[in-house]
């Protein structure tokens, strides 16, 4: 189990890291207009980001 945790949080790091990585300034840009936007926009891409994991580690 912790095996597969550790895996899962390896990947995770992975893929949030490619953006800065590999495109510094567009990914400053995308994160101040994120800042901007009202927090109900980001309650509901958070929910189906939930929504949407959840979902493929059921089927899985």
């Amino acid at each position: 189990m912790t095996d597969i945790l550790l895996t899962a949080i390896a990947l995770v790091l992975i893929i949030e890291g490619t953006g800065p990585a590999l495109f510094p300034n567009r990914w400053r840009s995308y994160l101040l207009r994120i800042a901007k936007e009202p927090a109900t926009s980001l309650r509901t891409i958070g929910m189906v980001m939930l929504l949407l994991g959840s979902v493929l580690l059921v089927l899985k």
